[in-house]
């Protein structure tokens, strides 16, 4: 017989013990003594159920009793390639069915349905293994533009974008746990939780709108005056620290983060869409948008601009771990990834020893027009452009212009000839730059087909689609190791409604960050 259920790796029975408490209260969906049944079939014994619930109690107490060692982790078992899996939980053996009768009905699904489901019951994420990338370091740093890693997607290089992802994510809660920037926060760097606990933050990055609203704006709204401060925490740098992490990756590794957009003057300098020269002494005229510019050159009144800031702590690590194998990994969502094009720019020059920089963008706008797409290019910048298919800020600025019928036409010798003439000549001749790995919120089991644009360009999204992207041509990855639980609760209208063919649902109500959930079947809807 089939078993459904969630299982809980041991070193997640804490967690479990500590929130079990909720789902015996009253109000607890998990709770099936609090369940109306409108069906005699599916009643169960309130004496069993309470049997069954003090036979999970002992189980659980068993492996947590105060004078007994803590329960030894999971382990493992090598690989024929080197990865680990995790052996079954001590939960792995329950039969949930035998708990609420209404769960046998699920024993009809499928094995991919049942998959969904536990993923959906989870606790916490799982995480994909960290395999050692050794001398290949280079590779999924770009050095080959990524060729043949992309499509179907390599699962080292896929574990690498969500990480460099989270390190987005973190720029964001540290930016919204306190948006202000007063002159003594911005001389020391901000405390950060960094996703990964390798890697230790040495500078905090400030960006400057060379813009104002008008004085009377902070009289109308004087607590929202972070609102209209020039300057504000934009992201920051970080440089991993732990022997055993760079031997992993084989290399020392300096990451920049970068948020995206999240001031009123950050809004408006986005829509400041002309290009411009990105220096008086450039011979091919690369140009970039003028707003994202303004953003990366001004100065502040008590911190320097983000160009500055950015090139001083670069040199500053490169001579500090001089001799080292190093890289340079910046990575930013939206506006952030916009910025993060032209701070590879500018580190891509600023020494001689420069280690190899790359960027990861997620939703990134176009930035500059065609031969600042070949400047990159031409100092080694490898830039991998994470797209949402469904996402229209990909888009912009500029021409709505087909990213494939443009590369056709630049493939002839009169289109390329005539669209090369255009790009010095039209302001608002923008291209992007670098390689792409495409996603679709449409290939989302979870996410409806239509979610607005807000869940498209949305970060957790982004990550959630890559994580279950095998190959264009391939379904959702069905063993995707992220939770969703983050995804849910940010994006519930734009999930899926979820049914079967019995019309029992699987309700959506209530899934806050303690995962309480209806343990009802469900199949996910065709549309």
């Amino acid at each position: 017989m089939m078993q459904i259920g969630s299982t809980l790796p041991a070193h997640n029975l804490h967690v479990f013990q500590a929130r079990r408490a909720g789902f015996q209260c009253s109000g607890s969906p998990l709770n099936p003594l609090n369940r109306v049944s409108s069906r005699k079939s599916e009643s169960l014994s309130t004496e069993t159920t309470k049997k069954h619930l003090s036979n999970l109690e002992k189980l659980l107490q068993k492996h947590s009793h105060p004078n007994l060692p803590d329960p030894e982790p999971a382990r493992t078992e090598p690989k024929s390639n080197g990865e680990t899996r995790a052996r079954p939980g001590i939960l792995q053996g329950l039969n949930i069915a035998r708990f609420w009768p209404e769960m046998k009905a699920a024993e009809e699904m499928s094995p991919r349905h049942l998959n969904r489901l536990q993923r959906l019951l989870s606790m916490s994420a799982e995480r994909s293994p960290r395999n050692n990338l050794g001398s290949k370091w280079g590779e999924y740093h770009g050095s080959n533009d990524w060729a043949g890693l992309l499509d179907p997607l390599d699962e080292n290089l896929r574990r690498e974008v969500v990480r460099y992802g989270e390190f987005i994510q973190a720029a964001y809660h540290c930016f919204h746990s306190n948006p202000s920037t007063t002159t003594e926060e911005s001389q020391y760097p901000r405390h950060v939780a960094l996703p990964d606990r390798s890697y230790r933050v040495t500078k905090s990055l400030y960006a400057t709108a060379s813009i104002g609203l008008p004085e009377w704006v902070d009289d109308v709204a004087p607590d929202l005056g972070w609102m209209t401060q020039r300057s504000s925490w934009v992201g920051y740098v970080a440089v991993c620290d732990d022997r055993r992490e760079i031997q992993r990756m084989g290399r020392r590794d300096i990451v920049i983060a970068l948020r995206g957009t999240a001031t009123c003057l950050e809004w408006a300098e986005n829509v400041r869409d002309l290009l411009v020269p990105i220096s008086d002494e450039n011979e091919e005229q690369a140009k970039v948008e003028c707003g994202f510019l303004s953003l990366f050159k001004t100065r502040g009144a008590h911190v320097p601009s983000l160009a500055e800031s950015v090139v001083d702590e670069v040199k500053r690590l490169i001579e500090k771990y001089k001799g080292e194998p190093l890289s340079i990994t910046i990575t930013g969502h939206s506006l952030g990834a916009a910025l993060a094009l032209l701070v590879a720019d500018e580190i891509s020059i600023c020494s001689p020893e420069t280690p190899p920089v790359a960027v990861f963008s997620f939703g990134g706008p176009r930035v500059g027009n065609r031969s600042f797409a070949n400047r990159l290019n031409s100092n080694s910048v490898k830039v991998l452009r994470i797209v949402n298919n469904q996402d229209v800020i990909t888009r912009v600025p500029g021409m709505f212009v087909s990213e494939e019928l443009d590369k056709k036409l630049r493939e002839t010798n009169v289109g390329g000839a005539l669209l090369n003439a255009l790009d010095n000549k039209m302001p608002w001749a923008y291209a992007h730059v670098g390689t792409e790995l495409k996603v679709d919120t449409k290939m989302s089991p979870f996410l409806k087909p239509d979610a607005d644009v807000a869940c498209c360009h949305d970060l957790e999204a982004y990550l959630h689609l890559v994580d279950g992207f095998l190959a264009s041509n391939c379904p959702f990855r069905a063993n995707a190791k992220r939770s969703l639980w983050k995804l849910v609760n940010e994006q519930r209208s734009n999930i899926k409604r979820l049914y079967t063919s019995k019309a029992k649902a699987l309700s959506l109500k209530k899934l806050e960050r303690d995962l309480s959930m209806s343990m009802s079947t469900c199949l996910p809807s065709p549309s």
